[in-house]
């Protein structure tokens, strides 16, 4: 099998990630923060150490204030509804998944909020930061409250200046809300040098760590409404949740064993080096590309953008017959939507979408060149 959908979740996993979890629930296993036994300790313990690597990474001195969600939608959803407020004004790129876009839009829909979505200008090889700050900037109302944008788009590999975004938001006093799910530990991030309020992001994409682990990272002093309450490990006969972070956020019990698998997917990506990881991915969709390019009615979308994903369409075979044609071949891609209705609409895939690629750390060229001969056999053949 050769498996090249990565952007949805990472495979296969670093030894140590499954390892790290089958050992949590054979020595370790208890309920962090609900007893002064050994096992409630260590697991406490394991989620402290998660806490600080991620704060490390991300860079942030506060370990305090990484929560952990199920997933980066979850965490999204909880940024957003926790900190908007009636009548509040948000801002969204026209590159957003699903994740950020539907919470958006539901509430819109309501009354609550309004919402206008800037360009990205991802089809255009010219774009610069300042283009999209200037667009940003023009669409910014006396009543926005909060930017929020992905920092590598799902279906391309156009990636948005978080830096000039995050400084543009602290001049303007916008809250600034990063969807990472692509970039997290396949793109240097720097929470405190790029100004952004609150990133979100997997822990079972780019960070190699198990499915139902995710966070989000708070500037230090921002504090959001509750999404969920329920029991956080003390103060119990209070009615209200704790204030502080990340009690104050994390009703009921964590998932300690993804936990402890997302803290050894971490080090794995600490081992390996973020940049090597984004290097490795480039190196192999710039191979990718270069050969897709070479075929007669293959279609790429923003050849500009070399990163970790690749869109694709053959003319005149529609995405999902090519995703079934691939799986015979032992490939595993995704065709479709990819849950960004904004992004395939500013990207204007036909109908029933692309062919997303993602290689991963493991990834090889034989892969690539694998894909390439099955893609030049279906143009050639037909499937």
């Amino acid at each position: 099998m050769i498996y090249l959908d990565n952007a949805a979740t990472s495979f296969p996993k670093p030894f140590g990630v499954t390892e790290e979890q089958a050992r949590c629930m054979r020595q370790y296993c208890g309920n962090p923060g609900r007893g002064s036994h050994a096992l409630a300790l260590a697991a406490s313990e394991k989620i402290y150490e998660c806490r600080c690597a991620i704060a490390d990474l991300f860079g942030s001195a506060h370990p305090e204030n990484v929560v952990f969600s199920m997933n980066t939608t979850m965490a999204l959803n909880t940024v957003i509804k926790g900190s908007l407020r009636l009548g509040d004004h948000v801002l969204l790129s026209d590159m957003e998944h699903n994740a950020t876009f539907r919470p958006i839009y539901k509430m819109a829909r309501e009354g609550y909020l309004s919402y206008d979505i800037f360009p990205t200008f991802s089809n255009d090889p010219q774009t610069t930061p300042s283009d999209i700050c200037r667009a940003i900037e023009r669409m910014i109302k006396p009543h926005t409250r909060m930017l929020i944008c992905v920092h590598a788009s799902n279906i391309c590999s156009a990636v948005l200046p978080l830096a000039e975004i995050g400084a543009l938001c602290h001049r303007k006093g916008i809250l600034f809300v990063v969807d990472a799910a692509q970039s997290a530990g396949v793109i240097p991030i720097d929470v405190e040098g790029m100004q952004i309020d609150a990133l979100c992001a997997p822990g079972h994409k780019g960070l190699l760590g198990p499915q139902g682990s995710g966070f989000f990272l708070l500037r230090d002093g921002l504090s959001a409404e509750t999404l969920i309450e329920g029991g956080s490990g003390y103060n119990s006969l209070e009615g209200n949740m704790p204030n502080e972070a990340p009690e104050r956020y994390e009703a009921g019990t964590l998932p300690t064993p993804a936990i402890a698998g997302l803290c050894e997917g971490i080090r794995a990506v600490r081992r390996y080096g973020v940049e090597n990881i984004g290097r490795h991915e480039r190196e192999l969709n710039t191979f990718l590309q270069e050969r897709l390019l070479k075929i007669p009615r293959v279609k790429v979308y923003t050849p500009h953008h070399i990163g970790s994903v690749l869109l694709f369409n053959i003319e005149g075979i529609p995405a999902d017959s090519v995703g079934q044609a691939l799986a015979k071949y032992g490939i595993c891609v995704r065709c479709g939507y990819h849950c960004s209705a904004l992004g395939h609409a500013t990207l204007a895939t036909p109908a029933g979408g692309a062919v997303r690629v993602s290689p991963g750390i493991f990834s090889t060229w034989a892969d690539m060149r694998t894909l390439v001969g099955a893609v030049e056999n279906l143009c050639k053949n037909g499937i």
